[in-house]
């Protein structure tokens, strides 16, 4: 956590100087007045600060992380990319683990580098059906799998 005033958002409160990415860490967890859990997952590809992702490589791999996870798992909620373009959040219900979420994690993304298109990239399933890069979603994949020994170590040692 950072020396800076408490905010309300958690990845606020985050020291993005000290994470290493590649990672995936529990963001958040809530329990509804229900009692339901909402447990939301950071996947790092990139180093804030240092790197991000291309926009066409982050909304395709948006697309095909949303379709594909979903294969993997029924409590996906949403999949949805961090602003910084160095990851995504992924919302799931339940109480969730890392250890219980990252071979979902790893089946989509093995998912990814075997297809041949990104899903629903067209000017009727999506605001922007051009903006896409198979390529740079592909590539991102294989080099987040290619670092799996390391996903649960946020902060550099």
């Amino acid at each position: 956590m950072t020396e800076q005033p408490r905010m309300n958002v958690e990845s606020f409160n985050l020291d993005h100087r000290t994470v290493a990415a590649p990672y995936l860490r529990i963001a958040d967890r809530k329990e509804l007045p229900g009692g339901d859990v909402l447990t939301k997952f950071d996947v790092r590809f990139t180093q804030p600060n240092l790197e991000h992702l291309d926009t066409e490589t982050v909304h395709s791999l948006e697309h095909m992380m949303a379709e594909h996870m979903r294969n993997h798992s029924e409590d996906v909620l949403d999949v949805s990319p961090m602003g910084c373009r160095t990851g995504f959040y992924v919302l799931l219900s339940g109480d969730r683990t890392v250890e219980g979420f990252a071979p979902v994690l790893e089946a989509t993304l093995r998912d990814l580098l075997a297809a041949d298109e990104v899903p629903a990239a067209n000017e009727i399933q999506c605001g922007w059906g051009a903006h896409h890069s198979l390529e740079g979603a592909q590539r991102a994949a294989r080099e987040f799998l290619d670092q799996r020994s390391v996903w649960d170590r946020v902060t550099a040692d």
